[in-house]
């Protein structure tokens, strides 16, 4: 069976309606365990159903966003999720309520109830008109960005596409390029700002009315953070200022040095070598049959999820006009599938999809069996420790991705890990400003944005672009319009992943099945304890962020970068 098999079935809605209604009345008057708990059973199979085919909607409208049949059941689902959600929280709630739950706690995972907890906290019928504006508003930047058409040395670009410009071994190409990708945004700034501030103001709304001062807590409890607060991530982002920010500034430094030119412009700063930035030697379908054998030699485990994934044609990698933005994976429950969606665009990013996305694809590949269906992938923060560690993992075969450029690729990887972290944790905090202060005008959050980009980020020179210079970089960043505060997570799990890169380093045997055996436990632990699982440290520990940097500046020390 391949993907284009897998069947999608437009779901009625009032019959799920009913019949969660039914579950949800068995639930209540269960006279045995066992009646309960097949009920129970009954509720995760219509979960996985629903599940399943708007999984099934988001892969194909993505894919093809001008795919109309696709782009109205989006639709669809943008309305009717907002209100199935009630029925399958009553039947969670019915869950909670019974006297059998204490029987069911021996059974199930702890995260599902946590899970539950977070869902009373952030979850009432009369916030659905919201959900449901939240979903079109999310749709509607989506296209947006699809839409993009820009004209380019006589050729036409998507943004996905445009960007392989901006990384071009000429600097005047690379400044044109620029120039026109974000003269795009600068054009349609007016229109995404007025999207962001709509989505701004339906999730405060949501809050109010929820009983909430601003959407920040709710935005928490949506994201279901079991075990860490504001608070801790206030004082991990004092952390990256401290600790990281100066190893970056020397690594900009370098490169400045190393490219010998007088001033690091924005269009130089994706530019780490003269010689040119390390990109995959190969064609998509050659770099995904070495990847298959990267894989098969990595360990028979990630032998199995990979040949899996190519045989069934998981796999949509080629950037195309109507192709929505980004990439990323997901999981299809009733044909225990996860899919991979990128946008390849012949640079170093190519070879990282096929360890990230692949490093999520293979943990959700080895939790898939795991019940009920809400534990099979852990919170977000923990996800990404998969996908970011995997591309540490798979260092030695770097080789038949990048052959002579091999060692340019580590270098340029590694630091790119460290530059990340203070990107991450300002798009975290831009969100908390903008949250804080709902009522902030279009140009008062560019100007947030700006303000905090020159603390956590002090090497940006954007002479030359002067929707930059305004503060408008963030209206790329898909996650702050689709997924409010899921940023954070990225950054907590590259410092959980370089601690995995350690281990690497110093030839720990241990390290990939610590690493296969949080794969397999999915989302039964909450975050710090999957860390704790992995033999890592929790990154919000006192010098835990100091410690690994500290690492990662060693090895740059006895780097050679004089021979790129």
């Amino acid at each position: 069976m391949k993907f284009t098999d897998y069947k999608y079935e437009h779901m009625d809605i009032e019959a799920l309606q009913e019949q969660l209604k039914a579950i949800c009345s068995k639930l209540q008057n269960a006279a045995s365990y066992a009646e309960f708990k097949n009920t129970f059973i009954e509720l995760n199979d219509v979960n996985k159903y629903i599940n399943t085919n708007q999984t099934l909607v988001d892969i194909r409208h993505t894919v093809d966003t001008r795919d109309e049949y696709y782009t109205k059941e989006n639709d669809f689902l943008n309305e009717m999720l907002p209100v199935l959600k009630e029925d399958i929280v009553n039947c969670n709630k019915a869950v909670m309520a019974s006297t059998f739950v204490s029987d069911l706690r021996k059974e199930v995972p702890e995260t599902y109830f946590l899970q539950r907890e977070m869902e009373e906290k952030s979850f009432d019928p009369i916030i659905i008109p919201e959900m449901q504006e939240e979903n079109k508003l999310a749709s509607k930047y989506q296209a947006i960005i699809a839409s993009a058409q820009i004209e380019f040395d006589g050729e036409t670009y998507t943004l996905a596409a445009l960007e392989v410009k901006t990384n071009d071994k000429d600097r005047d190409t690379r400044k044109r390029a620029m120039q026109a990708y974000w003269g795009w945004y600068d054009e349609h700034a007016k229109e995404i700002g007025e999207v962001y501030d709509q989505l701004v103001q339906v999730r405060t709304r949501m809050a109010k009315k929820l009983g909430y001062e601003n959407y920040i807590e709710l935005g928490y409890y949506r994201m279901m953070r079991f075990d860490y607060n504001k608070e801790d991530v206030e004082n991990y982002r004092k952390q990256v200022l401290e600790d990281v920010v100066p190893l970056d500034n020397e690594l900009y430094a370098r490169q400045q040095k190393r490219l010998g030119y007088d001033t690091l412009h924005a269009w130089d700063e994706k530019f780490e070598f003269t010689s040119g930035n390390p990109a995959p030697k190969y064609s998509r379908e050659e770099l995904v049959k070495r990847a298959l054998k990267m894989y098969q030699e990595l360990d028979p485990k990630t032998g199995e999820f990979f040949k899996f994934m190519t045989e069934r044609e998981l796999l949509d990698l080629d950037s195309k006009p109507g192709k929505a933005a980004g990439g990323y994976c997901t999981f299809i429950p009733n044909y225990q599938s996860p899919f991979i969606f990128a946008n390849f665009n012949q640079t170093s990013h190519d070879a990282e999809v096929l360890t990230h996305e692949a490093g999520h694809a293979f943990q959700v590949y080895s939790s898939k069996d795991i019940f009920p269906i809400d534990c099979v992938w852990p919170t977000y923060e923990s996800c990404e420790i998969h996908s970011m560690s995997m591309e540490f993992f798979t260092y030695p075969w770097m080789k038949s991705f990048f052959e002579e450029d091999v060692d340019k690729y580590y270098f340029n990887h590694l630091s790119g890990a460290v530059k990340f972290l203070p990107y991450g944790v300002l798009v975290d905090h831009f969100q908390h400003e903008v949250y804080e202060n709902p009522t902030m005008s279009p140009e008062e959050r560019l100007a947030t944005w700006r303000k905090l980009e020159k603390q956590y980020l002090p090497q940006k020179n954007y002479d030359g672009i002067e929707i930059l210079e305004k503060g408008g970089w963030w209206m790329r960043q898909l996650h702050i319009f689709m997924d409010p505060f899921y940023y954070i997570d990225y950054t907590l799990a590259q410092v959980c992943a370089l601690q995995f890169w350690a281990r690497i380093q110093k030839k720990d045997e241990k390290a990939f099945e610590d690493y296969k055996h949080i794969c397999k436990i999915g989302g039964t632990l909450p975050f710090r304890k999957i860390v704790k699982e992995a033999g890592l440290k929790v990154p919000f520990e006192s010098g835990c962020l100091k410690d690994t940097v500290q690492l990662v500046r060693e090895w740059f020390e006895n780097a050679d970068d004089s021979q790129f």
